[in-house]
């Protein structure tokens, strides 16, 4: 191979002189060569990396959108199924529990009991917040369904108890309509024997001394006679347990025909209408307790009257006058 000089013009001599280059300027110029490869090489590195995506990034970042995409079809995924899971409670609380008169499951109650999650592990990423968020609804979504599962459950089994239920709910009068009238209601009332107004506790039914008192439903008796300091001021009285959070009470009897202990059906006899204790005349003071709460007893007669007569019941009750006892 020919080898190539290089030559320089001598203006003094008016000559090509041929120019020798030294080792070191040799050594420089080989130096500055590969300086300027490098710094090329690393700047077109840089653009490269920048612009366009290495096989594995681009495999990568289709992985990345093929997640966002799964996590916004599991973010409407979840939304449904709590769409879903809020009418099978409101079911529960406005169509089961009424039917079976069972209380209402609240808010608080259903996310009660549950500890709250740590969600610091999920925190420092790109897309952290959608994670949490998706993570936190998915976690009270399955606190809700535990509680909903757990109610089912109870309506369950009380459904397949109803009819037992149903008989030992009070839900008659008792005494017999025709042999009766409701005197005074439930509510703030005038004593005639204390002489000032006070809560009026239950209803009291005027009739005849020595007229039958039925029980209003299956239970069992718990005090038949003078009872003690709860049942102060009622005379002889009966107090029954129907279960199912359910007690009723006859006050001011003349007699009882039962005996603490006993069990009792629905429309059987207990005793008869009298004056003992804080009564100002023959009646009954009927009373319904519901989970230890006295609540109005002419709720309870829906087996005993019709439409017409139960509003009349209703309307009698609703007016503020003096009761009996």
């Amino acid at each position: 191979m020919k080898k190539h000089h290089t030559y320089k013009f001598n203006p003094h001599t008016l000559s090509y002189e041929k120019v020798m280059t030294s080792f070191s300027d040799k050594l420089k110029k080989i130096s500055f060569s590969l300086a300027f490869g490098l710094v090329l090489g690393v700047v077109l590195l840089v653009v490269g990396l920048h612009v366009f995506d290495s096989p594995q990034e681009r495999k990568l970042k289709r992985e990345i959108a093929m997640m966002e995409r799964q996590m916004n079809n599991l973010r409407s995924t979840v939304k449904r199924n709590e769409a879903v899971l809020a009418d099978l409670e409101n079911r529960d609380n406005s169509i089961y529990r009424t039917l079976l008169e069972a209380e209402p499951i609240e808010s608080e109650r259903r996310m009660a009991g549950m500890e709250a999650q740590d969600y610091s592990e999920l925190e420092g990423y790109d897309h952290s917040d959608l994670i949490i968020q998706t993570t936190k609804r998915i976690d009270d979504f399955t606190k809700r369904l535990y509680v909903q599962s757990k109610s089912f459950d109870e309506v369950y089994k009380m459904a397949s108890t109803k009819k037992e239920r149903q008989e030992h709910i009070p839900a008659i009068m008792p005494l017999k309509k025709n042999q009766c009238k409701l005197i005074s209601g439930f509510g703030t009332r005038y004593h005639p024997i204390l002489h000032y107004r006070r809560t009026h506790t239950g209803v009291d039914l005027s009739a005849q001394k020595g007229t039958p008192v039925y029980a209003t439903g299956d239970g069992k008796v718990e005090v038949a006679g003078r009872g003690g300091a709860e049942l102060s001021g009622y005379g002889i009285a009966v107090l029954v347990n129907h279960g199912y959070g359910y007690k009723t009470l006859y006050g001011h009897m003349n007699d009882v025909k039962v005996r603490a202990g006993q069990q009792v059906k629905r429309g059987e006899l207990i005793g008869h209408v009298g004056n003992t204790g804080l009564a100002s005349g023959p009646h009954c003071h009927y009373e319904v307790w519901l989970n230890g709460k006295k609540v109005n007893p002419v709720y309870y007669f829906y087996n005993d009257l019709t439409p017409q007569e139960y509003e009349q019941v209703i309307e009698a009750a609703n007016q503020e006058n003096q009761c009996l006892s």
